[in-house]
């Protein structure tokens, strides 16, 4: 096309010269040049619209916009992650219980309960859970340091923010393959942190790393992959800008509240 309009806008000027030499007189003569088209960005989804298949456990509210997590974590990668990975574990979770006794248990029973060579429900639960963790503690403009009585607890267990931070992200970077990095309150109290391949976490058995969850870090590719490539390490660099510590120190204050009388 820009071809023909450079074409046609030569002739024309080749005409008004010859013309113009009929005269003995030569005009300047303005030709414009072809305008440029952009294509515009493809139109995002909204997020409210994203909903599970029927079944027992339904598609958690994403509390932002796809964009709302950038420059750290791209739009088309929030999307993406949220509309069709995090959907297909739920819907492949639902039809794994279907008919069967998991179907009146909690999430978190599930997890604790769990029957390691049940490869379906072991995935796709893990799945489920570590997501809806995953999107909750992970807000715009937040990040920074947590304060009260989670970073007086960060300090006690790992001496410092910067040396939990350190910990975290060599947990993350060091996972080989895809799973997850995590804080987690163990069963005395005290925070520590593990990786779990997979979608494995610390609710299941015989992991590395037991306990109740509070943060979550996804390193599967799918997490990062557009945005950042093989660059793991930038991607969990730029996950901590956007930690809402607020929302992690709840679930710490709610792991380390004692158990409910039966």
């Amino acid at each position: 096309m820009k071809k023909t309009q450079l074409f046609l806008s030569s002739l024309a000027f080749a005409l008004v010269l010859q013309s113009c030499g009929k005269d003995k007189q030569l005009e300047e003569v303005e030709v414009p040049l072809p305008t440029e088209t952009t294509s515009e960005k493809a139109p995002m989804g909204n997020p409210d619209d994203v909903a599970a298949d029927p079944g027992t456990f339904k598609m958690m509210k994403l509390p932002y916009a796809y964009d709302a997590l950038e420059p750290h974590i791209d739009a088309k990668t929030v999307e993406i992650h949220f509309s069709k990975h995090h959907v297909g574990y739920v819907n492949n979770l639902n039809k794994a219980i279907a008919g069967t006794e998991l179907e009146k248990q909690t999430i978190e029973d599930i997890l604790k309960k769990l029957d390691l060579e049940n490869k379906t429900v072991r995935n796709n639960a893990g799945g489920y859970y570590n997501h809806n963790l995953y999107w909750e503690i992970l807000a715009a403009k937040k990040g920074g340091e947590p304060t009260g009585a989670l970073a007086e607890a960060i300090n006690k267990d790992f001496g410092s923010f910067e040396a939990f931070k350190t910990q975290i992200s060599e947990a993350g970077a060091k996972q080989f393959g895809s799973g997850w990095a995590w804080l987690v309150v163990d069963k005395t109290g005290k925070l520590v942190v593990g990786s779990t391949a997979n979608q494995d976490n610390p609710l299941m058995p015989n992991q590395s790393v037991s306990g109740t969850p509070i943060l979550g870090l996804d390193v599967w590719e799918h997490a990062y992959y557009l945005k950042y490539q093989n660059k793991r390490a930038d991607y969990i660099t730029a996950f901590f800008n956007l930690v809402n510590w607020d929302v992690v120190a709840k679930k710490y204050d709610a792991a380390k509240a004692p158990a409910p009388k039966v």
